[in-house]
């Protein structure tokens, strides 16, 4: 079983602190807190105790703690160090490599790979010195995840909520993924495993500045690519041109054109299971402009358009087929008609369908259908790091079993 020491900070997001707690014992691994004396405003250390079944930590003034040099025992008996919520506060001091308080003192003695999950307003995040000291905690070695966008308490809105605890939960398990001491085989059910995944939209050139793309953040490939490293596996993940940050254990090939990521599967294969979540572009230009083309060069340009390989087609009915093929369906109407046509098309074992009408390309929520020979499955409205965790639950049980279910 692995541990965590769960930091809280003193911020209206400590709540999720319990509900990160919760999903972490029911995942398995036992938790112990230190609660800020800011944090203590929010939730209480009864809570914390109640939900980890763990003493909670509150001083570093602890006669009998200290005594036996408690804060060190603390920084060093975990196998990861989570702070959440990170405060703009707690990482300034983190930053600046202050040991004022218990929480500040065991970050500095750890020897642990820390994670911190940032929460505070929208001026606070975007500013200078938040982003030099997360910067450096980052240059430290420390993994500092992106907060989430949205309304907040203040009233505000953008960059700065706490990241969602089921998104939490799939970074915890990324990184206890990669410590030696969480290495059970039932930790690892996809140790030896090669999983490629493709994730974010593709680029086509029209000329040196212009391009057809589409809005696919990333945000659910990469999730997913996350989620399967967690479990053992070791993943491929063929990226489009996104801006997001590598997941832990996993191995990144980027990519732009549909031709270029068609080339990159290829290469990656042979696999056991293949899980194509990008959106790549249906058309390319048939003859993309060597220069940047001119309103003044005579009207309006006609473009003409060819079809991009079909990456899925290709994979799920090629000799080198993956014994597992998830195909992704983004649909703006008639969601699960079009996955199930899509399935015997494109020779997939299964189709993962969501309507895409709305903002769930940028989003960080997903509701989607699990399309199979079998039925349909149609899962709850949730974050995208929670449809990752799910799917690659069933993908653990169809490698293990005789069949895809």
């Amino acid at each position: 079983m692995s541990r965590v020491l769960l930091i809280v900070g003193g911020g209206i997001a400590a709540y999720k602190a319990c509900e990160i707690i919760r999903l972490l014992r029911k995942a398995g691994h036992g938790v112990r807190c230190v609660l800020t004396e800011g944090g203590s405003h929010f939730v209480t250390a009864m809570t914390l105790a109640a939900l980890s079944e763990e003493e909670v930590h509150t001083t570093l003034w602890d006669l009998k703690d200290e005594a036996e040099m408690g804060h060190i025992q603390l920084s060093r008996q975990a196998d990861l160090v989570v702070v959440a919520p990170a405060t703009a506060d707690l990482m300034a001091r983190m930053a600046g490599g202050l040991a004022n308080d218990l929480a500040t003192t065991l970050l500095l003695a750890t020897d642990k790979p820390v994670l911190a999950a940032p929460a505070m307003n929208v001026r606070m995040w975007l500013h200078p010195a938040t982003q030099r000291n997360v910067a450096q905690l980052r240059a430290d070695g420390i993994t500092v995840m992106a907060p989430d966008e949205g309304a907040m308490a203040c009233g505000e809105f953008g960059p700065g909520r706490l990241p969602e605890p089921a998104a939490i939960l799939s970074r915890i398990k990324a990184m206890l993924a990669k410590q030696p001491q969480a290495g059970t085989p039932s930790d690892q059910p996809l140790a030896g495993r090669h999983i490629l995944v493709t994730a974010g939209p593709t680029h086509e050139p029209i000329d040196p500045v212009r391009y057809i793309a589409n809005r696919s953040s990333g945000k659910q490939g990469f999730a997913i690519a996350g989620a399967l490293a967690a479990r053992g596996a070791r993943v491929s993940l063929v990226a489009g041109p996104v801006a997001l940050p590598t997941p832990p254990g996993v191995t990144r090939i980027d990519v732009e054109t549909a031709r270029q990521m068609a080339t990159a599967v290829d290469q990656a294969l042979p696999a056991d299971a293949a899980v194509m979540v990008a959106a790549v572009a249906d058309w390319r230009a048939a003859d993309a402009a060597e220069q940047k083309m001119k309103k003044e060069a005579g009207g309006i340009p006609t473009l003409q358009l060819v079809e991009n390989p079909d990456i899925l087609a290709t994979l799920g009915h090629s000799a080198a087929r993956p014994t597992l093929v998830v195909g992704f369906a983004a649909e703006t109407e008639h969601v699960v008609d079009h996955a199930r046509a899509k399935l015997a098309r494109k020779g997939a074992d299964w189709i993962v369908a969501n309507d895409v009408s709305g903002d769930v390309m940028g989003g960080d929520t997903n509701t989607v259908h699990l399309v199979s020979s079998t039925g349909v499955e149609t899962w709850e409205h949730m974050p995208k790091a929670a449809v990752a965790d799910r799917l690659a639950d069933r993908i653990v049980a169809a490698l293990t079993s005789a069949t895809p279910a």
